[in-house]
């Protein structure tokens, strides 16, 4: 039926998956999430699973908004930025100084992967935020703009949670 019809076998999961390297090749979606000092999103996106995380780290970071202060001018860029070691190469930290903001990397071979560190464990806990949404726990959806609208709602619902009341 499908020969007749001139219909092709379409892959398993749609765009922006892609073979994971932790999980036996199967295909899959990374989330990058770029948050702030108090766990708010402020820049999110997806990617395939074999994707390395240094690729999708400058468009990320110059999709941050302008940030909004109560006296003075917006500021344009966060002062500083903390990673994790995925994010641990010469050519980012040449990329963010440039751009005035200070690299807060954590360094391969050198800093302990056991502990999260003082600031990185915020960007943790709002991935398991999201985690928390049965919709991204499997993604379910082959379109990936559904995918991300479905990451965008559920970055929203966070920020709403942690409005004051």
């Amino acid at each position: 039926m499908r020969h007749r019809l001139r219909q092709r076998p379409r892959g398993q999961r749609g765009p922006l998956t892609g073979p994971n390297p932790t999980d036996r090749g199967k295909s899959g979606s990374k989330i990058h999430l770029i948050v702030d000092r108090n766990g708010l999103p402020l820049s999110l996106g997806i990617s395939g699973a074999n994707v390395h995380d240094s690729q999708a780290f400058e468009p990320f970071v110059r999709g941050i908004p302008p940030i909004r202060s109560r006296r003075g001018p917006r500021r344009r860029r966060p002062a500083k930025l903390h990673g994790d070691k995925g994010y641990d190469y010469a050519h980012l930290r040449r990329w963010l100084r440039t751009r005035g903001i200070t690299p807060r990397i954590a360094r391969r071979g050198i800093e302990n992967s056991q502990r999260l560190g003082r600031h990185r464990w915020v960007a943790e806990r709002t991935i398991a935020w999201l985690s928390g949404c049965r919709r991204l726990h499997r993604r379910y959806e082959r379109k990936a703009d559904h995918f991300l609208a479905f990451t965008s709602i559920a970055a929203t619902l966070i920020c709403y949670r942690r409005l004051p009341k």
